[in-house]
């Protein structure tokens, strides 16, 4: 089955599927081999495992070559953060045509003014709603496959309100959006009327540490969610091995202490599929 159309599966059944932030092939085949269904490429995480904060630096090229190592690696659909689209309609469906082109199954795009940041930092400002509404109506034009997920985010909680959030919400659904993404709420009050008042299948951001309370993947499927993205944690984890293990390469001058978090030489063969890859080239 096509990518696109299990995402669009996914979307229709009454269940909550969870999706991993991954930001390289490495991670994705991880989250693949860990038996999750669905991806998430974090334009975030991405960012990051470049160097850089996620503040809307990087170029559409930047992005589309890590997405190609995370979609070579994965064999479940993957949805991708397309940031705002990389600038006004026009930036928004060649955006559309490239990651369709890649292979992702759906995008997300998000009513930031460009250069945009992390849903979860202060100091955003938004676009109108009449010009994410174009951006939308651009976007579902411009993809060449219907069953291609098109997910409107809105930034508005943080910016105009919750109230504000949810009839932008409204609009961007009336303007075609698949799903609706309504980023970062702050109560599990908001949490619980986002999916009474959104009709649209619905997305949300959880993560340990940021401005969205933890609530449960049961509660959160009662309240109508379809796809519970976890952006950054996979990304901070491997952060935080790679700073013990150089500790102690610094301090020990090798790695022996941080033998229990580290997987083996042969495991990591084994998980990259070395052997297959020589198997190839065998005369």
């Amino acid at each position: 089955m096509k990518v696109t159309r299990q995402l669009r599966q996914y979307l229709n059944e009454k269940k909550l599927y969870t999706a991993p932030g991954v930001f390289d092939g490495m991670s994705a085949l991880l989250a693949v081999q860990a038996g999750f269904p669905l991806l998430y490429a974090s334009g975030g995480a991405i960012a990051r495992a470049a160097g850089y904060p996620d503040l809307g630096l990087l170029s559409i090229s930047e992005v589309c070559y890590r997405l190609s190592e995370i979609i070579d690696a994965s064999t479940v659909p993957v949805i991708a953060d397309a940031d705002t689209g990389y600038g006004n309609g026009l930036n928004v469906a060649r955006t559309v045509h490239t990651f369709e082109r890649l292979g992702v199954a759906g995008l997300h795009l998000e009513d930031q003014e460009f250069p945009k940041r992390c849903g979860h930092l202060e100091g955003k400002s938004l676009v109108s709603s009449v010009e994410m509404v174009h951006k939308i109506k651009v976007a579902k034009d411009s993809v060449s496959d219907d069953d291609f997920v098109i997910i409107a985010r809105t930034d508005a909680i943080a910016v105009e309100g919750f109230d504000a959030a949810i009839e932008r919400a409204q609009r961007y659904t009336e303007a075609g959006a698949d799903m609706i993404f309504v980023e970062a709420p702050t109560t599990v009050e908001q949490i619980q009327k986002i999916g009474e008042l959104i009709k649209a299948p619905k997305l949300i951001n959880m993560f340990h540490g940021g401005k969205t309370p933890m609530v449960s993947a049961d509660k959160l499927a009662a309240w109508g969610y379809q796809v519970m993205i976890i952006p950054s944690d996979l990304q901070r984890a491997a952060i935080y091995a790679m700073q013990q293990t150089l500790q102690a390469i610094k301090e020990d001058g090798q790695s022996e202490r941080c033998r229990d978090f580290m997987v083996s030489f042969n495991d990591r063969e084994e998980i990259i599929g070395t052997k297959r890859y020589l198997e190839i080239d065998k005369m």
